[in-house]
């Protein structure tokens, strides 16, 4: 199951750098007076854009309040998964669990780096307010479902709406399936996913354009870097498919999870 060639035991020192640099220049622009209100303008005109639409349309309304329920994001995640670990599609049958298990380290990285970027937005007081609850005339879905927001958590709005973090797992997933995807199409179908999910925030008003592709990019590019560029997705993927190796064997003898591309053995 530990094929070398999907992830290396050696540092990438190019393209960790490029990782780096990405982050930092983005962070500079959106700091820079300039760039800051070169990002509102273009994010509020996005914001009318994408939330006007739901006073005159209720079946749009319905549809983009369902897809901003907590709910949905396991769906989301459901589907990303099933493409992660499905067999033969970006990664071989016998690459999928050591690939799951890769993901898995880099995203642990990403929630780690997520954390201390937070601490500093707070203390450097770049967070905000979602447009929902700074620009006149927001359509707020939770106004027209106050039972779903109740009940199921509808996602409109934040106090902290910096960095994106619902952005920052979509784009580490598209990112690190990119690294591996196989032609252009796949690619294709990878990022029209991950900007489609991303897609209710900005719709419901929760989240700023700035939040996903400055604090969400940042984000999913340092996980990237550090997460795969360095030796760590080689050596906690080794980890895990030796601590896990008991339970996937037990889990080969099921009837139709033995089916499955991520538990069957390798060759």
């Amino acid at each position: 199951m530990n094929n070398p060639g999907l992830f290396q035991a050696r540092w990438n020192l190019r393209r960790l750098a490029l990782c780096n640099f990405v982050p930092l220049a983005l962070l500079a622009f959106w700091l820079w007076p300039t760039g800051q209100m070169l990002c509102m303008i273009f994010d509020e005109w996005l914001f009318h854009l994408l939330n006007a639409p739901l006073a005159s349309n209720p079946i749009w309304l319905r549809i983009w309040a369902i897809a901003s329920l907590r709910p949905f994001d396991v769906v989301v995640g459901v589907i990303l998964l099933t493409l992660l670990i499905k067999g033969d599609w970006v990664f071989e049958k016998t690459e999928v669990r050591q690939a799951f298990f890769g993901f898995l380290a880099v995203l642990l990285v990403l929630l780690f780096i997520r954390m201390l970027f937070s601490k500093l937005a707070v203390y450097m007081s770049w967070q905000h307010s979602s447009p929902s609850m700074m620009i006149e005339g927001a359509i707020r879905m939770s106004d027209y479902f106050p039972g779903l927001e109740k009940s199921w958590e509808l996602k409109d709005r934040s106090t902290q709406s910096f960095p994106g973090d619902h952005a920052s797992v979509l784009l580490i997933w598209a990112l690190f399936m990119t690294v591996f995807s196989r032609n252009s199409w796949q690619t294709l179908v990878i990022w029209s996913l991950a900007l489609l999910f991303m897609m209710p925030r900005l719709v419901a008003g929760a989240h700023w354009g700035q939040d996903d592709y400055i604090g969400g990019v940042l984000l999913a590019v340092w996980a990237l870097g550090w997460g795969y560029y360095t030796p760590f997705a080689y050596h906690a993927s080794a980890f895990f498919l030796k601590v896990t190796a008991p339970v996937f064997g037990l889990l080969g003898k099921l009837p139709v999870v033995s089916r499955m591309s991520v538990v069957r053995a390798a060759g």
